[in-house]
């Protein structure tokens, strides 16, 4: 029978858990405490505390049509750049673990994007995606004003996309290629010997084996979407031109920091925390069952 660790004393295992639990409680459960109270209450404009106002706050935000804008630029930035991420990593992974010629520094290099700061990835990207000096100017001396992400809304929602995909793809990668180093090579190489190519082992074998770990990084790939996107938007477009890029995670910041609207940035903020757990219950509810854990 295995043997459990266990404690002579309470005490000892409380103070093992003690700094962990004063972390959440400082960075996750304060924040959260005080972002709902500000969220039903407003600040009077010269200080001097805050006054209930119940759901005013939401109702405001809810008949703005700038931030039901915000809402769907959000779900195309989300799917979008999930869609990216997960689908290149998937590529990349099945090409390694086949092991064709250098897969093992593709192995290395394909994992160095995610370690780079969000700001850093935006500031490089802004360059390689400029019109007039990046890689892309090339391309507007053939078609003139073809990529414009400075003038065009639609160019720079795809830059951000590129951008945030470009650095998760790292992330879904080590994910993938572990999932199908997993997978027993005894049921590959008896496929092969049946006759199957790899197009067939891959989708009759390696895709059904690799449904749990694509329905975690579908859920991470959403909900790091969501949260994460600031700092690429921030640099990149600054949630332009004309509000094309101005995802829910930007407009909290631009309102509560510049607008110094913090009731209703604290309002946001508590929708987007539902939003994100509401798109976490679907994705359990309904893709969740075609899921084949054995």
């Amino acid at each position: 029978m295995e043997k459990r660790a266990t404690f002579s004393s309470t005490t000892i295992g409380i103070l093992f858990a003690l700094p962990m639990l004063v972390l959440i409680f400082v960075f996750f459960y304060w924040p959260s405490g005080q972002a709902l109270y500000w969220a039903f209450t407003l600040e009077q404009p010269w200080g001097g505390g805050n006054t209930w106002v119940g759901l005013q706050n939401f109702r405001q935000l809810l008949s703005d049509p700038y931030y039901w804008g915000a809402i769907s630029r959000s779900m195309v930035f989300g799917l979008g750049s999930t869609g990216i991420a997960m689908g290149v990593a998937l590529l990349l992974a099945l090409f390694t673990d086949r092991e064709l010629r250098g897969h093992k520094a593709y192995r290395t290099i394909f994992i160095w994007p995610y370690a780079i700061a969000a700001p850093a990835l935006g500031l490089a990207f802004r360059f390689i995606l400029a019109p007039e000096a990046g890689f892309l100017s090339l391309i507007n001396q053939i078609w003139p004003g073809l990529w414009n992400p400075a003038l065009d809304g639609t160019d720079a929602m795809i830059a951000v996309i590129i951008a945030f995909s470009w650095k998760y793809i790292g992330y879904n990668f080590i994910f993938f290629l572990s999932a199908l180093q997993s997978i027993p090579r005894s049921l590959i190489e008896a496929a092969a010997m049946d006759g199957s190519g790899p197009m067939r082992r891959m989708w009759d074998i390696q895709l059904p084996l690799l449904t749990p770990t694509l329905f975690f990084l579908l859920v991470i790939n959403i909900t790091e979407s969501f949260q994460d996107s600031f700092g690429i938007v921030d640099i990149m477009t600054q949630g332009g031109p004309a509000r094309a890029t101005e995802l829910m995670v930007y407009k909290i910041y631009f309102d509560g920091f510049k607008g110094l609207d913090y009731s209703g940035a604290a309002a946001q903020s508590i929708i987007l925390m539902g939003l994100v757990v509401l798109l976490t219950i679907v994705q359990f509810r309904f893709i969740e069952r075609r899921v084949h854990y054995k």
